[in-house]
């Protein structure tokens, strides 16, 4: 059945990419994850989606311009009074070995090349023994050929803006095991095609009911919500059926 992804966790009700959206989506029954990599100055996986701090946090300028204690010092939870930190990777991952979540790891180095972010975010996978349950992808896909040639036991997934004339067969040339295409542009047709190929498919950012319900007809591997409560509400009415 249809894995449910939490996109950035639970990030309808609470601050996107923060520890409290991650507990959320997993009390909410997601099957998975979805969280953004940036590095900060001195080299520490630190998870935010941006490239600079303004729209999500206390803080402004560029994450990559900041220390590690600096960034700890920015609110994530800008719209509350409520304090919450920017969380590393480590953290995340010190968690996520207390659950049965998967973990897609998107890279955010499209702008910023980041020097060692592969082998950093692989390390700390690694590290914490969570290769089967991490999945990693990025807009960047010569990144993403990096890690398959690093650890070709972690999973691989490119992003797509853009429709992709027989995804399967570009992804097979790269080696990855899925694809993560925005939702709007894949036809039923092409999820199918895709999965019977062997390649996973997990589209971006599904929030209507409507579209929830066109790829749990299909069966589609996956997909990657906001609102994980309500993927799953709708998902039970689908199980129950013969």
């Amino acid at each position: 059945m249809t894995q449910i992804f939490a996109h950035r966790g639970y990030s309808a009700a609470y601050a996107e990419n923060t520890m409290s959206a991650f507990l959320a989506a997993e009390k909410a029954g997601a099957d998975g994850l979805e969280l953004d990599v940036q590095l900060t100055r001195d080299g520490e996986a630190v998870v935010i989606h941006d490239e600079k701090l303004d729209r999500t946090t206390s803080g402004s300028g560029f994450v990559k311009d900041h220390s590690y204690k600096e960034i700890r010092l920015f609110n994530a939870n800008k719209k509350s009074t409520k304090k919450e930190p920017i969380p590393s990777l480590t953290e995340v991952l010190e968690w996520l070995k207390t659950t049965k979540l998967i973990c897609n790891i998107e890279l955010k180095n499209g702008i910023f090349p980041y020097e060692g972010m592969e082998e950093k975010v692989i390390g700390l996978v690694q590290k914490y023994d969570l290769s089967d349950r991490i999945i990693i992808s990025s807009f960047n896909h010569y990144s993403i050929v990096n890690c398959v040639r690093m650890a070709p036991e972690i999973e691989t997934a490119p992003l797509f803006l853009e429709s992709i004339y027989m995804p399967w067969i570009y992804s097979q040339s790269i080696r990855a095991k899925g694809i993560h295409p925005k939702h709007s542009t894949i036809t039923d047709d092409l999820i199918t095609a895709t999965m019977e190929n062997g390649i996973a498919v997990r589209p971006y950012t599904v929030n209507r009911e409507v579209d929830m319900r066109r790829l749990f007809k299909i069966n589609c591997s996956a997909f990657i919500t906001d609102d994980p409560a309500k993927a799953v509400k709708i998902k039970k009415k689908y199980e129950k059926r013969p």
